[in-house]
């Protein structure tokens, strides 16, 4: 996130804001678009994310 606002700092107080309500959830195993990708071949089998 530091190179989009180009200031780490800022890019951490604005994530700290953004989840401070919210709740988070944790999803195992390969997107959808990673699936895809993978079958395309753009991907190595091998990686994981």
């Amino acid at each position: 996130m530091g190179d989009i606002f180009k200031d780490h700092v800022i890019a951490a107080a604005i994530l700290d804001r953004i989840l401070h309500h919210c709740t988070t959830v944790n999803i195992k195993g390969d997107s959808y678009r990673l699936k895809d990708r993978k079958r395309q071949g753009i991907i190595p089998q091998s990686f994981s994310g």
